[in-house]
């Protein structure tokens, strides 16, 4: 325990005494009620180990017989065993729930994908049909009239442009036709063009990650450059991504004005929504957020996330 609760430490003798004196299921129950209440008090599983160490040098201060002490051993253990499962089952719950989290991702992804796709194809076409049916018309029309049908269609040539924008921020196709780190690099090109802020990426990649830990990363830089980009006032940031034995790391850095870690809680508004869901998307593959400082300025945005063997 980070601190020692000298309360939770003769609760949690009184309770393993009254087992030691009746092995039954009332006396065992009480592990079990222990158990969650540490479990809600943020406690630990070493934090219970510790517990039960200090009880049991009392439990076996005293001389016993060969029989009862293998007696006694045998219901030291039970009762650990009892007051941890709270904490089995919580870690069964978190499991599952990332499981769930990890095909709702792929779902929202897939999802992604075919908009995108429906978004650069479909409406390319019709806007092609519309600029045919006007350069019909501008040519039936005299010169001065037909300035203003040309001029319609640069407003058209302006849609497609930021459809095309829209249908790669929601699923660039170079990131399933080359990878992540070419992804990688168009986004950062694409921040610096739109914002005028410089990105530089390093990366350093064994082989092809899988697919949804790919765009999960790519979203992720998505986010922080984005934010880096509209409320930092930095003048340049950096994408770094690392391939251990059982992990990738990405670090996304910028030398602003920082970020308060309270001001982007959620309910804070839209920059913490968005690390919010970026810390969901981590947890949903089982990983670790980070949130500094870049060496004592700007942000350090960084997530691990484990590699299937």
């Amino acid at each position: 325990m980070r601190q020692r609760r000298p309360d939770l430490v003769i609760e949690y003798a009184i309770a393993l005494e009254h087992y030691l004196a009746e092995p039954e299921e009332p006396a065992l129950a009480r592990a079990h009620e222990f158990g969650r209440k540490a479990l809600t008090e943020g406690l630990g599983v070493l934090d219970m180990a510790t517990l039960h160490s200090c009880a049991l040098a009392a439990a076996l201060k005293q001389p016993l017989a060969e029989g009862e002490r293998a007696r006694v051993l045998e219901a030291l253990e039970k009762f650990l065993l009892e007051t941890l499962s709270p904490f089995e089952m919580a870690h069964r719950g978190f499991w599952e729930s990332n499981v769930v989290l990890h095909r709702l991702n792929d779902v929202l992804e897939g999802q992604a994908k075919r908009i995108a796709a429906q978004l650069h194809d479909e409406s390319a076409q019709l806007l092609a049909s519309v600029h045919f049916a006007l350069a019909d018309v501008a040519r039936q029309l005299p010169d001065e009239r037909a300035k203003d049908i040309n001029a319609a269609r640069g407003l058209l040539d302006q849609i497609e442009q930021r459809l095309r924008n829209l249908a790669h921020e929601l699923r660039p196709p170079i990131l399933d036709d080359l990878g992540l780190v070419p992804a990688l690099e168009f986004l950062a090109d694409s921040v610096e063009k739109r914002w005028g802020l410089p990105v530089t990426v390093e990366a350093s990649l064994r082989g092809d990650l899988a697919a949804t830990v790919e765009a999960t990363l790519y979203r992720i830089a998505q986010e922080a450059l984005t934010n880096a980009a509209r409320h930092s006032k930095g003048t340049r940031a950096e994408v770094i991504v690392t391939q251990a034995a059982h992990a990738v790391v990405c670090s996304i850095r910028d030398d602003g004005i920082g970020v308060d870690a309270a001001a982007v809680a959620p309910g804070k508004g839209g920059r913490g929504l968005g690390l919010v869901e970026t810390h969901e998307r981590v947890a949903a593959l089982g990983g670790v957020f980070r949130l500094g400082t870049n060496n004592g300025r700007g942000t350090d945005l960084t997530v691990e996330i484990p590699l299937e063997s």
